[in-house]
C-alpha cells in the first residue's frame, strides 16, 4: 500500500482540499481529486527525507480541539493585554524551549501551534531540531511559559506521533 500511497495523510488532505476548493462532490470531481491525491505524493516521494510517522488519529483530534480552545483563550488574553495593560508593564521575552520530539512533522506541528496561538511566535529552530526559539508577548515568568509548552503541547505530540 505504501508504494501506491507513500504519504497517506498527504493524499487524504489533497483529496479533501480538492473537493472543498472545487465546491462539488460530483463523480468527475472526486475522480480528479483521487488522481491528484495519488499522483502528487508519488511524484514528490523522493524529496521527503524520511518515512511519514504513524499518527494516532484520536489523539490528534483531541490535540486540534485543545489548540483551538487555546487560540480562543489566548486571543482574549492578548486583547486584554493590548487594550488595558500599560506598555511599560508588558514583559516580552525570548524563550529557548528544548524539545525531544521524534520526527520533523511533530516539530513543525509544535512550531505551528506556538505561532498560531496569539501572543507567541516561533522564531527559529535549532539546526539539529533540539530546541525552538519562542517570542512571547507577555511572559513575566519565561520558565513557566517553557514548561507549559513542554507539558501542554510537546507531551501530547509525543503521544500522537509514534
Amino acid at each position: 500500500m505504501r508504494k501506491i500511497l507513500p504519504h497517506p495523510y498527504l493524499s487524504a488532505t489533497l483529496f479533501g482540499i480538492w473537493l472543498i476548493l472545487s465546491g462539488s462532490a460530483a463523480l468527475g470531481t472526486m475522480l480528479l481529486a483521487l488522481v491528484l491525491a495519488v499522483l502528487i505524493p508519488l511524484a514528490t516521494a523522493r524529496y521527503w527525507p524520511e518515512k511519514t510517522p504513524r499518527v494516532r488519529p484520536v489523539a490528534l483530534a483531541a490535540y486540534v480541539a485543545l489548540v483551538l480552545w487555546d487560540v480562543v483563550v489566548a486571543s482574549a488574553q492578548v486583547a486584554w493585554i493590548v487594550l488595558f495593560k500599560p506598555a511599560a508593564q508588558i514583559q516580552s521575552a525570548w524563550i529557548a524551549v528544548p524539545i525531544e520530539l521524534p520526527c520533523a512533522e511533530a516539530r513543525a506541528l509544535l512550531a505551528g501551534t506556538i505561532t498560531l496561538t496569539p501572543g507567541t511566535l516561533t522564531a527559529d529552530f535549532a539546526e539539529d531540531g533540539s530546541a525552538l526559539l519562542i517570542h512571547a508577548l507577555h511572559a513575566p515568568d519565561p520558565d513557566a511559559v517553557r514548561d507549559e509548552i513542554k507539558q501542554r503541547y510537546e507531551a501530547r505530540l509525543k503521544r500522537i506521533f509514534m
